[in-house]
């Protein structure tokens, strides 16, 4: 059966429902932890419930999806639906409202999520690049170090990644996040304030950063030891619950493996596809793609990658944004580390 890729609207989510919930109710779940678990194998989902199951995927403008499609893996024994997200907040919010199975975000959204009660598992590990989230100074900026940036005016997106290495770069130069003036922007905002010479500094990352760079901004540090490289695939305890749904989770991980390495071993033939999906010059394209830390994988999860989790939660605590600590360690949920570990064929 070919699987049926159809591209949905995102449902109209409130964007800052997590924070206020986070703000409200702390405590955390006991969403599983669980040990590995033995799955149906992919020729019984293909002739059993998995033939007629519905798998609800959140993805990215250009991302996964466009991955299966352009490797040639979209192939499967059931329907996929994808839906094109804007933010992990959104996706998180789907998965706890029902409306969505399986989707990824940075370590941050889960964190937001786990602490506001959301029904969420984290139940895979992309690994992915670090070297396009920076910290840019304008053209001629007499700033050469983070030390430098004390009592500066620096953009960067509230309850980010860059909000979250921003601090870790502050605090190893010594500073706290009041010795700067923050300036919390959207993406859009930060660009225009950053060309008028309303920032002394910005925090930013993705195709902002090499448009910035081409218009004579200097990057003053990546985040490269500062960030780990992780996104969670997130999951619904409920569609995990499901024979037929959770099979197939561990069948789309696997085709997205296959779909990765294809990625990795034609970077050009990607670079023309997903350059078109997402509207940047293709040459953009495969600069960052050429110039990344690592090229995106799938992985099984770590007692590491658990740590690394807590750390981001930990420091948005410090930072006053997450109320009151977590602990996010239930969250995980390691059932298919068996398909992760196979040997792609």
């Amino acid at each position: 059966m070919t699987t049926n890729i159809v591209r949905l609207v995102s449902p109209r989510l409130n964007r800052r429902g997590l924070l206020r919930g986070a703000a409200g109710t702390c405590g955390a779940l006991a969403l599983g932890g669980l040990p590995t678990v033995s799955l149906p194998t992919l020729s019984q989902a293909a002739s059993g419930s998995t033939s007629e199951t519905i798998l609800r995927i959140a993805d990215y403008k250009g991302l996964d999806g466009l991955s299966l499609e352009a490797s040639g893996n979209a192939q499967s024994a059931y329907r996929s639906q994808f839906a094109e997200f804007a933010s992990g907040n959104l996706i998180v919010e789907a998965i706890n409202a029902g409306s969505i199975d399986v989707g990824s975000s940075s370590e941050i959204p889960p964190a937001f999520g786990v602490a506001a009660g959301a029904r969420l598992s984290i139940v895979a590990v992309i690994k992915d690049d670090v070297n396009w989230q920076v910290v840019l100074v304008p053209p001629g900026s007499p700033i050469q170090s983070v030390a430098d940036l004390k009592g500066k005016r620096v953009g960067y997106v509230r309850a980010t990644t860059t909000q979250y290495y921003l601090a870790k770069m502050l605090g190893q130069a010594g500073l706290r996040f009041t010795d700067i003036q923050p300036v919390s922007l959207t993406p859009s905002e930060g660009q225009a304030a950053f060309e008028q010479g309303a920032l002394d500094a910005w925090a930013i990352y993705g195709y902002s950063v090499p448009f910035a760079i081409k218009k004579g901004a200097r990057v003053l540090v990546t985040s490269n030891g500062y960030l780990s490289g992780n996104y969670l695939y997130l999951a619904s305890p409920d569609a995990l619950a499901d024979p037929g749904k959770s099979a197939a989770i561990g069948d789309y991980f696997l085709r997205l493996r296959r779909a990765f390495a294809w990625r990795a071993a034609n970077l050009e033939r990607w670079a023309q596809v997903h350059s078109a999906a997402i509207g940047v010059p293709v040459e953009t394209d495969l600069e960052i793609l050429r110039r990344n830390s690592r090229q995106r994988d799938l992985a099984p999860i770590t007692d590491a990658d658990v740590a690394s989790a807590q750390n981001v939660a930990d420091t948005f605590h410090q930072l006053g944004v997450l109320p009151k600590r977590i602990d996010i360690a239930p969250a995980f949920d390691r059932r298919f580390t068996d398909i992760l570990l196979r040997p792609l064929s």
